[in-house]
Order: structure tokens, then C-alpha cells, then sequence
């Protein structure tokens, strides 16, 4: 069974930066895809994916996001994080981090990014 566990959110003011973490138990890299994806308090916006890399270490941005934000992991600790620079305020959401893996579908509980002056 697969765990997740995010930090690393807070409050920021726009151009600011945060990194989040996402910690796991449980096999989470081979075949499979780990990634962050964010939901906004909008009405009628959906989740949405941020970020991914798959086991062959192929990367995927948000079009919202390239150039600003960098995923990467880290096989040896089990864990993968999200490095988010120069924020705006349509990046406040909750982000959450995910593993597709060959035993299911996994998500973390969530963790709040407010960009904010």
C-alpha cells in the first residue's frame, strides 16, 4: 500500500517561491508516474495536473507553469518534489501529490499554496 504525505506549502507573496516535498511508503518509481496536481477554490475549476515524471524520467508541465516550476525526484529517499519560482496569485490552489503505480492510484492529503500580497 502507498502513502503520500506533502510539505512544504504556506503563504507567499507574488514572485516569491516555495518547494513542496512528497514523501512516500511503499514502491512509487519503476513503470509508474508520480506527479502534482492542484485544485483552486474558482467555482466550476476542476483539478489540474501541474506537473509529472514517469519511471523513465520523462517530464510534463502545465503550459500555466513551464519555465517556473521544476519537478524532480529523489528514487533513493522515495520521494519526489516540486519546485515553484516566481509565483502568482493564480497559482493559490491545493496541491496534491500523486503516484500512479502498478497497485493503484494514490494521492497525498493535500497541502495550501497562497500567493498573496
Amino acid at each position: 500500500q502507498v502513502q503520500l504525505m506533502e510539505s512544504g506549502g504556506g503563504s507567499v507573496q507574488p514572485g516569491g517561491s516555495l518547494t513542496l516535498s512528497c514523501a512516500a511508503t511503499g514502491y512509487i518509481f519503476g513503470s509508474g508516474v508520480v506527479g502534482w496536481y492542484r485544485q483552486s477554490q474558482t467555482p466550476g475549476k476542476q483539478r489540474e495536473l501541474v506537473a509529472s515524471i514517469t519511471g523513465r524520467g520523462r517530464i510534463t508541465y502545465a503550459d500555466s507553469v513551464t519555465g517556473r516550476f521544476i519537478i524532480s525526484r529523489d528514487i533513493a529517499k522515495n520521494m519526489f518534489q516540486l519546485q515553484m519560482n516566481s509565483l502568482r496569485p493564480e497559482d493559490t490552489a491545493v496541491y496534491y501529490c500523486n503516484a500512479q503505480v502498478f497497485t493503484g492510484n494514490f494521492w497525498g492529503q493535500g497541502t495550501q499554496v497562497t500567493v498573496s500580497s
